[in-house]
């Protein structure tokens, strides 16, 4: 053999160990995890959604005289039995909350068949749920019987809302709706057309597979997944958004750009003007925020995939309200956020979360110390928002009975590389192709995961064409969720 011949051949020999070296597999740690006590809240009222679904496909046939006089009906019992509820402030315990909503749904279901009830309706169900925030200020939000409750009134009447938005015959509404009028003496901005204000916490949903992920993955599933705090300079009046990105770690954003981030909802969300420390000192959100500002100028801040509220040193999106907020004399997510699930665990624990006990985006809405004071919510992507969170619904399902997330395993001594040349970017302030703070194995898990999603969620919308071309109205989100596990059940790969 010649000398090129054995150079070449060492060479690789060389290359082909530290391929295997790369191979590797990263060791796991699970005594690091915080697990969360309790269980996830469960519906468990499927008869219910049938009936409701029944009853909207009955109301189609009807002719317009008995379809007024049954909705006039419902009205009248709606607004009387509103009215006596407003009256009294039993607190959350109070059966005639939960009959207010079961009428609610019947009521959606006829009014779905009725475009003309829209505007009603949705005023009917902003007062109703002012009326729910109301009474969460007097109760104890730690105890689960409560949280339960909030949980099932505020999220339930906005699915339902929402059922009767996507069965209109062109889709189209007006995005922005105003909920409750919040006094705040802190300087004013623009977004979406709806006034905020410094200090205020934008929570939004994204549009990428991770952010349904967000959504969902909680023991109280629900519909944001990302929280921004509002800072607006008292001096030139110009706002920022102060945000925690996975790409960025915590960064300063435009109003452009936060526009122009794709956004299939938002939820703008204020301190309660009644508050002790605010009353005390009514520029206090406008202080937090500018203390979230300031300290992302002044250092850079990566992203938390741990989720550990408790440590600044790098912040997930939630964290960095919370932080803010907790310097200046008011702690948000009363009570905390928890993720017991055994199979999400398992799969949030891949991506790199060991805080199980943590601060969710959509829990913020439950906080007795907020108001809801708009929502913005694109009609063009309302559907779009349903989908991908019945596909992640599917796939959690599919977690819980043990499914796990693979990834290409040949492919991690490559990524392994591009992780190390990423690191070497974020060294020189530079955001790299993989994030700061995420494995190679995690970022090849991430990958599989967008993939799986992307395959169920074609599989579903074929799925969802055939149902409208037979039913000729959109699947409610039950169903929406039944078509979504039929396609994950077909999944191969995961």
């Amino acid at each position: 053999m010649n000398k090129l011949a054995r150079s070449l051949l060492w060479t690789i020999s060389i290359a082909f160990l530290i391929y295997l070296l790369l191979l590797i597999p990263d060791s796991k740690n699970a005594d690091n995890i915080e697990h969360a006590p309790g269980k996830a809240f469960t519906w468990g009222k499927d008869a219910l959604w049938k009936k409701l679904e029944n009853d909207f496909i009955n109301a189609r046939q009807y002719n317009k005289l008995l379809l007024d006089s049954m909705l006039q009906q419902y009205k009248q019992a709606a607004e009387k039995g509103l009215a006596n509820t407003v009256n009294t402030m039993n607190g959350l315990a109070d059966s005639s909350l939960l009959q207010l909503e079961n009428n609610f749904f019947s009521m959606a279901a006829l009014v779905a068949a009725k475009n003309d009830e829209m505007d009603w309706l949705t005023n009917y169900y902003n007062r109703f749920r002012m009326l729910v925030k109301l009474r969460s200020h007097s109760v104890d939000m730690s105890l689960k019987s409560n949280r339960d409750i909030a949980y099932q009134l505020l999220y339930g009447l906005r699915a339902a809302i929402e059922e009767v938005l996507l069965q209109q015959d062109s889709m189209r509404f007006d995005p922005a709706m105003q909920v409750t009028t919040e006094p705040s003496q802190t300087p004013a901005a623009s977004i979406f057309g709806i006034e905020v204000h410094s200090g205020d916490l934008l929570v939004s949903r994204g549009g990428a597979e991770v952010s349904a992920l967000i959504a969902r993955g909680n023991d109280y599933p629900g519909n944001f997944s990302h929280v921004a705090l509002l800072y607006v300079d008292e001096q030139t009046r110009k706002p920022y958004l102060v945000e925690a990105h996975i790409e960025r770690g915590v960064a300063v954003s435009s109003v452009d750009q936060y526009e122009k981030d794709k956004k299939l909802r938002f939820m703008v969300m204020r301190p309660r003007a009644d508050l002790p420390v605010m009353i005390a000192d009514p520029m206090l959100p406008h202080k937090a925020a500018k203390t979230a500002y300031e300290e992302a100028m002044k250092r850079h801040i990566p992203y938390d995939f741990k989720m550990d509220f408790h440590d600044s040193a790098a912040m997930f999106c939630s964290e960095v309200a919370s932080y803010a907020y907790r310097k200046n004399g008011l702690q948000f997510w009363q009570p905390v956020s928890t993720i017991s699930s055994a199979g999400l665990v398992n799969w949030l624990h891949d991506f790199g979360v060991e805080h199980f006990v943590t601060q969710m985006p959509s829990d913020l809405e439950y906080d007795p110390q907020l108001s809801i004071v708009a929502e913005w919510c694109d009609p063009e992507t309302l559907f779009k928002d349903h989908v991908d969170n019945a596909v992640i619904d599917a796939m959690l399902e599919k977690a819980g009975n043990g499914t796990s997330i693979g990834y290409s395993y040949w492919k991690l001594p490559f990524v392994r590389v591009l992780k190390f040349y990423c690191m070497i970017q974020n060294s020189f302030g530079k955001p790299g192709l993989i994030p700061e703070g995420m494995s190679a194995t995690r970022a090849l898990k991430n990958q599989r995961f967008v993939a799986v999603h992307k395959e169920i969620k074609e599989r579903t919308l074929q799925e969802v064409k055939r149902f409208i071309d037979t039913h000729h109205y959109h699947p409610p989100y039950w169903q929406l969720v039944r078509l979504a596990s039929e396609a994950a059940g077909k999944q191969a790969i995961w």
